[in-house]
């Protein structure tokens, strides 16, 4: 790899396991930018509307070509930026995860975000999370990581994230709602969910989020 290539850390894994918390105290702690894929494509699904996936690939290319992703700033400061403009909070939704998920195996839609990406990892030095990062995306990545839990242990955090932040949290339709996204993104015909062959997997169901920190934080460093 050459010396002026950015550098590049993925962090792959399912719905809820707690990569967007961790990538971002990782990209401060390197001093890079943290690329939060996941929130592309709710951005996509979110500002397209319900039923995009079912569009025509010509009116889905057109619509896309008038998306322009950007990125500012560094670590949990980083912002990523749709033509311009901050994300709305409104993508955070679960009804937004789901829209994603129906969005993601829609190969104009992924095809589009994969040159997206790429195109910002050739310009920023950066921690990219999401489905195939490791796998798809940045193939050539220096430090690929693939994080995983078990589902109820994701549905239990995902409960605890919506209640600090003051949103009504129901365990039974978190957990459903993780098992139906897993299955979608494993079992896809397109960049299924799944480690790179050379990516460190990490089981973080019985470990603090500072603890999978420092465990990511000094296999990067060393």
């Amino acid at each position: 790899m050459a010396s002026d290539t950015p550098m590049i850390v993925t962090l792959d894994g399912p719905a809820g396991v707690g990569k967007s918390t961790l990538a971002a105290r990782l990209a401060g702690e390197l001093g890079l930018a943290f690329l939060d894929t996941g929130a592309m494509f709710r951005a996509a699904a979110y500002t397209l509307g319900e039923g995009a996936w079912d569009w025509t690939q010509g009116i889905l290319q057109q619509k896309l070509g008038d998306f322009d992703f950007s990125l500012r700033g560094s670590g949990k400061d980083t912002q990523l930026l749709l033509n311009g403009q901050p994300l709305p909070e409104a993508i955070r939704s679960e009804e937004a995860g789901r829209w994603a998920s129906q969005l993601a195996v829609v190969p104009s839609v992924r095809a589009y975000m994969k040159m997206a990406q790429i195109f910002l990892g050739q310009t920023t030095a950066l921690v990219a999370e999401g489905r195939d990062m490791g796998t798809v995306v940045f193939p050539g990545a220096r430090h690929k990581f693939f994080l995983d839990a078990d589902p109820d242990e994701r549905a239990r955090r995902r409960c605890l994230q919506l209640e600090t932040q003051g949103k009504p949290a129901d365990l039974s339709t978190i957990a459903a709602s993780i098992r139906q996204r897993d299955d979608q993104d494993r079992n896809r015909s397109i960049a299924p969910l799944k480690p790179a062959p050379d990516a460190v997997v990490v089981d973080t169901t019985r470990l603090t989020e500072d603890e999978v920190l420092e465990k990511v934080l000094g296999l990067v460093r060393g």
